[in-house]
């Protein structure tokens, strides 16, 4: 009896183990279902981007659901939303003019504008009619050989909205093309641009020759600079072009990031001197007939060869350029200012770039390299001097923000977090600081619209509003004159809001991740006008899917809080345990947690789907939208300052959550997700058990200089004789190499010229040194993002973590099905 028993409990033993180490297959068939190629055809229009007209407060907008395009006008004055036009009738009379057959389900309208009288539109489509080539006659002219002389017609039409009358435009001039050298004045006399490394400038009417025909000899060219030189020129170089196209394109002319006067008659520009630059390099392996070179300027942090940059002034009258004197901090960065664009030029087909000020001065900003120290600064053309209007100083570095200029440039907005919060600050123009405009322990993080005769900033805040997700944006106003900040679109959600000029309607857009998106119009003081639209998810949940859910945690220390969102397969089975695998990005500039409904869904609910319960979440010292403690926390430890917070996530899920299996964690990251997924496999080598990560900064000190010495800091030393140098020392994840345990697999497009590919192969060059197996994916011919192999890197990705932390060892096949599967074979 007593061996029965122990035989019992050992069988019992036995099978229970077995069935505790059960291997559950990835589901491929479910990830596959949610590629980017079939959420296009699943979800299409989330929110309401409104165009405003500029003689009322109406404005248009197209929106897409799965029963087609539809296009509305809405007047809020009167509370009404109506169709732009019937769509099957336009439809009928577009296919009696163009031939081809056109239905109102299936109507796709280019370049839709309302035109000056605000009550016909214009818009074009593409036929299959093939005429004659406008410019045929000149194209012989210059090439007698040539013999392409048709085209497909593009149809132009007009259509009255108050009679309903469509007529085809038979008269009208092809577009201009749209010259990416060309600065071009507000008045459109002028157009200003670099060549040969000098600048430039043609009239209009020569223009007009040039986007003819760019290489018309009868071009008339005003040289104004000859000083211009290779590295220290007046134009932008070629940035992202190999060495055979620079030599190739070294003749075409260059655009220079000029801003005008809105009299046309002056413009400032900055100029940069990276002679003393050290180079760098990446080789197109995958170029034909041979691999090339691209030969590029790259700063990196702590390197005394940096740019110097210079502030210019032009004037035509007198037609002097000057070299303004505005040195303040040695490495210094000027920051020049133009003026925001009103809402309502959207459709223009030109605006033009001017600066931040009037016809006697303009603003710019000057910020010192270790970025503690910033002059807000305005020029004085009528004096020839700089004035500095406010000077902001800290401890670690500063965020700077385009100051807005209000009651007729006699007092201007500037924000800050001198407090510890970012929080506006209205100034006088003599740099009197008049008040604070906000306060509290919340974030307010960017000007929406200023009503300048209204005294009134409306502005996009975060964090003021108890109870809520302190990332969840709203809109809010306030005088200028003080008083209390009014909230203008309530409700327990992320929110988007565009505001016509006169400020006196928004566009509110709202969702959580786990709700659907929804559109509003809203007046000045926050009152509902009507609602818009609701995106249509229909044929998304059809598929299967589930919305993810948020979640709340404690940092490492205890004490604060942070905020995730947990992704489950959409077979999610409560009784089963799932490995877990954190999405991760360190910040400083943003957390990658999302919190507004999004049809992305691959580093996320697509990867889940696999058979993994998958994370996001923040960390102290990852965000810009909490406190300046919480975003600087990692200021001096850019390595290692996130690590702790992600492991505390796994330790309190896995406690709360019976089905997190804290065994098998799996962590990714791209950039700088791809140099802290690594990270923490080095520095919590028995947490994380399995890495991908894709195109990492693992080495700080071989990224770029603005990055990396801003978020980590650089220490400006000053000699007895005065002179400035910059130390810069930083922590990198092949300093850890030995410590590696789990699987990782490493990634890098060949190409890469923002994080340069050096990263990722020193740091399997260290791991090779420390004698560690690991796997490493080189993406040939890819830039930073990876590009057309996204796809095929997911598929990568998936695979990984299949084998690794679902333990399933069944060899994929070769050919990948479900990548493949989406292409068409047509050969």
């Amino acid at each position: 009896m007593k061996k029965l028993l122990l035989f019992s409990t050992l069988f019992l033993i036995l099978t229970g183990a077995i069935a505790q180490e059960k291997v559950y297959q990835g589901n491929y068939e479910l990830a596959a279902r949610f590629s980017p190629e079939k959420m296009r055809k699943m979800v299409f229009s989330t929110s309401v981007s409104p165009h405003w007209l500029k003689k009322s407060d109406r404005f248009w907008y197209e929106y897409k659901t799965s029963d087609g395009n539809n296009w509305y006008i809405v007047d809020p004055a009167r509370k009404t939303k109506s169709s732009l036009f019937d769509k099957d009738k336009l439809a009928m009379e577009i296919t009696k003019i163009m031939k081809d057959p056109v239905d109102g389900q299936h109507l796709d309208l280019d370049d839709l504008k309302f035109l000056e009288d605000e009550n016909t539109i214009r818009f074009k489509i593409k036929g299959t009619e093939e005429v004659l080539k406008k410019d045929w006659a000149e194209i012989k002219e210059k090439n007698k050989n040539a013999k392409d002389s048709l085209e497909k017609k593009t149809f132009v039409f007009e259509y009255n909205i108050g009679n309903q009358q469509l007529v085809e435009i038979t008269d009208t001039e092809e577009d201009p093309k749209r010259l990416s050298w060309a600065s071009i004045s507000p008045d459109s006399s002028k157009v200003v641009f670099a060549k040969h490394h000098n600048l430039f400038w043609m009239d209009k009417e020569n223009f007009l020759k040039a986007v003819k025909d760019e290489k018309d000899s009868a071009i008339v060219e005003h040289q104004i600079t000859t000083d211009g030189e290779e590295d220290f020129g007046y134009g932008f170089s070629g940035r992202g072009e190999d060495n055979v196209e620079v030599e190739k394109n070294k003749d075409k002319r260059k655009r220079v990031g000029v801003l005008w006067n809105e009299a046309s008659t002056q413009f400032v520009f900055t100029r940069s001197d990276d002679r003393k630059v050290k180079d760098l390099w990446v080789l197109h392996n995958t170029r034909d007939p041979r691999p090339t070179l691209e030969t590029y300027k790259y700063a990196m942090p702590g390197e005394k060869e940096q740019s110097i940059v210079y502030l210019y002034h032009y004037s035509f009258d007198s037609e002097e350029l000057k070299n303004l004197p505005v040195g303040t901090f040695k490495d210094q960065t000027i920051s020049l200012w133009s003026t925001p664009a009103p809402a309502n030029a959207r459709d223009d087909d030109f605006r033009a770039a001017t600066w931040l000020g009037n016809e006697d001065e303009f603003y710019f900003g000057i910020t010192s390299r270790d970025l503690k120290k910033v002059d807000i600064a305005r020029w004085n053309l009528r004096t020839g001097e700089k004035e500095v209007v406010i000077e902001e100083r800290s401890n670690t570095y500063i965020d700077l923000s385009r100051p807005e200029l209000v009651n007729g440039g006699e007092e201007l907005i500037f924000w800050s977090e001198r407090d510890g919060w970012g929080h506006f600050y209205l100034y006088g123009k003599d740099g009197a600081l008049k008040r604070q405009l906000t306060s509290g322990a919340f974030h307010t993080d960017r000007v929406e619209r200023v009503d300048d005769k209204g005294r009134r900033l409306f502005f996009v805040a975060n964090g003021r509003e108890k109870g809520e997700d302190p990332y969840y944006e709203h809109l809010y106003s306030v005088s200028l004159d003080g008083g209390a900040i009014t909230l203008l679109n309530k409700g327990d959600f992320n929110h988007s809001s565009d505001m016509n000029d006169g400020g006196t309607y928004f566009v509110n857009t709202y969702s959580r991740v786990n709700t659907t998106p929804v559109s509003e119009l809203k007046d000045r003081n926050g009152s509902k006008v009507m609602d818009l639209e609701t995106a249509d998810l229909t044929q998304l949940f059809a598929a299967g899917y589930q919305f993810p859910e948020p979640f709340t945690f404690k940092a490492d220390d205890g004490i604060t809080d942070l905020y995730g969102v947990m992704y489950k397969p959409f077979d999610f089975d409560s009784t089963r345990k799932y490995p877990l695998i954190e999405y991760v990005y360190p910040g400083p500039q943003t957390e990658a947690v999302n919190k507004s409904f999004s049809a992305r869904l691959d580093r996320t609910d697509r990867l889940a789907q696999f058979g993994f319960v998958v994370i996001t979440l923040g960390n102290r010292g990852g965000h810009p939208g909490r406190s300046k403690w919480y975003h600087n926390y990692g200021y001096g430890d850019l390595r290692d300052y996130g690590l702790a917070d992600k492991k505390a996530a796994i330790e309190q899920l896995s406690d709360r959550y019976d089905f997190i299996d804290k065994s098998k964690v799996g962590i990714h990251g791209h950039s700088g997700g791809g140099f802290m997924s690594t990270a923490a496999m080095l520095v919590y080598p028995d947490i994380f058990k399995v890495a991908v990560s894709s195109a990492g900064n693992h080495e700080n000190n071989i990224y770029n200089r603005w990055w990396s010495e801003k978020h980590h800091g650089v220490k400006e030393q000053i000699s007895p004789k005065g002179d400035t140098t910059f130390v810069y020392q930083i922590e990198k994840n092949p300093d850890l190499a030995k410590n590696l345990k789990g699987h990782l697999m490493l990634s890098h497009g060949d190409v890469d010229n923002n994080v340069h590919p050096a990263n990722t192969i020193r740091m399997a060059n260290a791991l090779i040194k420390a004698g560690k197996r690991f796997d490493f994916v080189m993406l040939p011919g890819q830039r930073h993002g990876y590009g057309d192999m996204t796809e095929y890197f997911f598929w990568r990705m998936g695979d990984y973590f299949v084998q690794h932390l679902l333990g399933d060892n069944t060899p994929p096949p070769v050919d990948m099905l479900e990548f493949q599967r989406e292409k068409a074979q047509t050969k």
